[in-house]
């Protein structure tokens, strides 16, 4: 019996150093985690005890299982955009080339030429699939894929915002002398036609009230809006409102200084002889594309929703076509003009540049025309028992019945942890650990030997009798 103990002690202490090995040699295992040997005694049972009870010493012991430990390994930076690194609970899903789903927290990822994100075992990372801006349209898992070959197409600009503070110092521009000229208050942008060609943008504000010497009077806080198309148009206006203003303020001058009515700088109305004070004739505003009015407190009062703006594609193919200018973020403050935010949808075709990917998983592509679409969300399983999870190799494990069914989230929800780009997990393996726990397993190996040897002195005593 004692022949069989000693056997047992030697298995199971070779059983240990093995695992021992495998950790050491996959210290710098990307993804990897640590085992250990854990190990139950052998007990044999007596029927025939006193109190039912088994005084024997036990016939050796076994090894109960290897437990693996899926404690977080250290994120180490790498630079590569398509490393990835999960920081917190989970494990990416992947498909395997022959079709069977394994699990991994190994990030080493790659593209191939139709632009599928693999593993380095040649697996599909699966995800959900999103709309541009990264939000998820399925919650069904998807291969992961990148559009790596065409050029994204151009997009037609179809809205330009504008937040802009108009000075509330500013005079009404016709009635300094000479007129405030109309590009004073101005700003540009580029938009783009249907085909992606260039389509410049300007916009020009004229201050137009208060003015209540206008006809009729102007008591709000009023400018006029022009762009490319109006300049033309309202540099004449502004042109010819100076003319009114100067004739305006020169007979009121003399009027003032000859109040006779036989003096007067006026007019007469047709027909009655009669002489009138010399009024403010109406200011022209001709070719603007609309009014903005403020209120009292700076802020924009009218137009309350978004304008029609006319652009004309240098095509002729194309002409004229359409987009909505949104001034509702402007104010009219005391101090100096200036434009803080100024935005058009629309783009020309592009290359792309790179890939990055967000802690929530999102994947965006980067394009040469500036543009960053969101491409797929990486999606993250977990188990209810992780030491239930078999590994097969290459750093992949695949689920089991007493592991259950996985459960499949988005990275940063609930108890799944977030993604770390450009980073890769470490193995969680502690190699002083390791080397500690070798020298025991070593010791416990030799001791379990020379119970063998003592043993195998014991019979040769007793063979040895006369």
């Amino acid at each position: 019996m004692s022949f069989q103990t000693g056997l047992s002690g030697l298995n199971a202490s070779s059983k240990s150093l093995d695992v021992i090995g495998n950790n050491i040699a996959n210290a710098n295992t990307t993804g990897m985690k640590s085992s250990r040997a854990e190990f139950a005694d052998l007990v044999a049972s007596s029927l025939g005890a006193a109190g039912g009870a088994s005084k024997g010493a036990g016939i050796g012991v076994s090894v109960a299982t290897i437990a693996q430990q899926f404690s977080q390994g250290n994120i180490n930076i790498t630079g590569n955009s398509l490393d990835v690194a999960i920081n917190g609970g989970g494990f990416f899903q992947v498909t395997m080339p022959d079709g069977s789903t394994a699990f991994t927290r190994d990030g080493q990822f790659k593209l191939d030429r139709d632009g599928n994100i693999l593993t380095n075992t040649g697996a599909n990372v699966m995800g959900y699939p999103t709309d541009l801006l990264g939000n998820s349209t399925s919650v069904t898992p998807q291969i992961l894929t990148i559009p790596t070959g065409a050029p994204i197409p151009a997009q037609v600009t179809t809205e330009i915002t504008a937040e802009f503070n108009l000075d509330a110092r500013a005079k009404v521009a016709a009635s300094v002398s000479p007129a405030t000229p109309i590009s004073t208050y101005g700003t540009s942008l580029t938009a783009f036609d249907s085909q992606g060609v260039e389509v410049p943008v300007s916009l020009y504000f004229v201050k137009t009230g208060p003015d209540l010497t206008a006809n009729p009077a102007v008591a709000a806080d009023t400018w006029e809006v022009y762009d490319s198309n109006t300049l033309a148009a309202g540099t004449t206006a502004l042109a010819t409102n100076a003319a009114t203003y100067a004739t305006h303020n020169a007979n009121s001058t003399w009027n003032t200084a000859n109040p006779g009515p036989d003096q007067r700088a006026t007019f007469a109305a047709a027909g009655t002889g009669i002489y009138a004070a010399d009024p403010q004739l109406t200011m022209v505003a001709a070719g603007s594309l609309f009014q903005m009015t403020f209120d009292v407190n700076g802020g924009l009062v009218t137009p309350a929703a978004p304008q029609t703006l006319t652009l004309t594609s240098p095509n002729v193919a194309i002409g004229n076509f359409n987009a909505t200018l949104d001034l509702s973020g402007a104010t009219q403050y005391g101090t100096a003009f200036t434009v803080s935010n100024l935005t058009q949808d629309g783009y020309t075709a592009g290359e792309l540049t790179g890939i990055s990917i967000d802690p929530s998983g999102v994947i965006m592509t980067r394009y040469s025309n500036g543009e960053s679409q969101a491409r797929g969300k990486v999606a993250l399983a977990d188990f209810r028992n992780v030491q239930g999870l078999t590994p097969t190799g290459g750093g992949n494990w695949v689920e089991t019945f007493a592991s259950g069914q996985p459960v499949l989230g988005e990275p940063g929800i609930g108890k799944f942890g977030e993604l770390r780009a450009g980073a890769l997990e470490d193995s969680n393996v502690d190699l002083t650990a390791e080397l500690v726990n070798m020298m025991t397993a070593q010791r416990n190996y030799q001791a379990n030997a020379q119970t063998i040897k003592t043993q195998d002195q014991i019979m040769s005593t007793l063979v040895n009798l006369r």
